[in-house]
């Protein structure tokens, strides 16, 4: 078993509500611009805003891997057309072989929208869902990584995690785990999820959606906007790769408190942070800023406060950027990695 750490992020991508790449992340941080819009999803609940990606139109599959064809692959497609990502991919498959390159990607939603067209487009009165639609390759959780697998020329690993917000994050420590065991020499990870009417109707059940665009932090918040995107690096040794920020440690944690809340004190997420501090070798004083969760409801955000005064005390800099982003689920982790690499720059 090798050191697990650090891992150099080689080549990063992110496609949120404010464009495809990198480029238009940071442009619009910058300038204060948000990606929120009122909602004109079909079937969604009234009145709320979201966070969704422009251009999906014309990120369709290439015609062999048409099959993987469904809202959530297309983001994924977006994402390995931005930054020169996927031909990142290609040089790091020359250095390695394909068969050393894992794919280890998070999701929640997964392609169930295809699903909701399918079940909206079912013949009057039949139960079944229409007879050409494949579930496996668009609704199940492993279509995914098998369609960034497929579509990146790999022969490793391909896995999938699901750990709601978390599971792009996780993803990233799952894929460090593959490199330091010496199964892979690289992973591409991260997360992508899509939006759907199921998760909207669920939060909106929940009211736990903003009245209007989310203001994470802020006294009069009152709620999250869901959004939609996809974060992906590149990870291998800083030995393999010279250039790119460094991956130092991640750490992970379990929150049984309830369901729906987190802990009000933020146990599972103090525990985390301080997980991935020792696995970076880091004291708290070195962290110069964080990236929150900052969903915008009333519980997330009081407990992250808790848990980031009981790790840094009061002096660290930190702040969420779901009010420009929306609320990317299970690809958010990933997606605020690659803000607070752009950061650092």
């Amino acid at each position: 078993m090798r050191a697990m750490w650090p891992l150099r992020i080689s080549a990063g991508t992110v496609v949120t509500a404010l464009g495809a790449g990198l480029a238009p992340l940071r442009s619009a941080l910058l300038e204060r611009r948000s990606g929120l819009l009122p909602c004109a999803f079909p079937g969604a609940p009234p009145d709320i805003w979201v966070g969704a990606v422009p251009g999906l139109e014309a990120a369709a599959p290439p015609p062999e891997l048409a099959i993987y064809d469904c809202r959530n692959n297309r983001l994924a497609e977006l994402a390995l057309r931005s930054d020169g990502f996927a031909e990142a991919v290609a040089a790091a498959r020359k250095r390695h072989g394909a068969a050393r390159i894992a794919v280890v990607l998070g999701t929640s939603t997964a392609g169930i929208e295809q699903t909701e067209q399918a079940y909206a487009a079912r013949a009057s009165g039949e139960a079944a869902l229409p007879a050409d639609f494949d579930y496996g390759h668009t609704h199940d959780l492993r279509a995914l990584p098998a369609y960034l697998r497929a579509r990146l020329g790999l022969r490793g690993p391909a896995l999938v995690v699901s750990t709601a917000c978390t599971s792009g994050a996780r993803a990233m420590l799952e894929a460090a785990a593959l490199i330091a065991s010496g199964l892979v020499d690289a992973a591409v990870a991260g997360g992508v999820d899509s939006l759907c009417r199921l998760t909207l109707h669920g939060f909106s059940a929940l009211e736990l959606l903003s009245a209007g665009p989310c203001r994470p932090c802020t006294g009069d918040r009152d709620g999250i906007a869901i959004g939609e995107g996809a974060g992906l690096v590149l990870l291998e040794r800083p030995s393999d790769s010279p250039d790119g920020p460094l991956l130092l440690g991640a750490g992970a944690s379990s929150d049984g408190h309830h369901m729906s809340s987190p802990h009000p004190e933020g146990l599972g997420a103090v525990n985390a942070m301080r997980a991935a501090l020792a696995a970076a070798g880091l004291d708290p004083v070195a962290i110069d800023y964080v990236n929150l969760h900052g969903t915008g409801t009333r519980a997330n955000d009081a407990m992250e406060d808790s848990a980031m005064h009981q790790v840094f005390g009061g002096s660290v800099p930190c702040s969420s950027t779901k009010g420009w982003t929306g609320h990317a689920l299970g690809a958010s982790g990933a997606i605020e990695a690659l803000v607070a690499a752009v950061c650092i720059e």
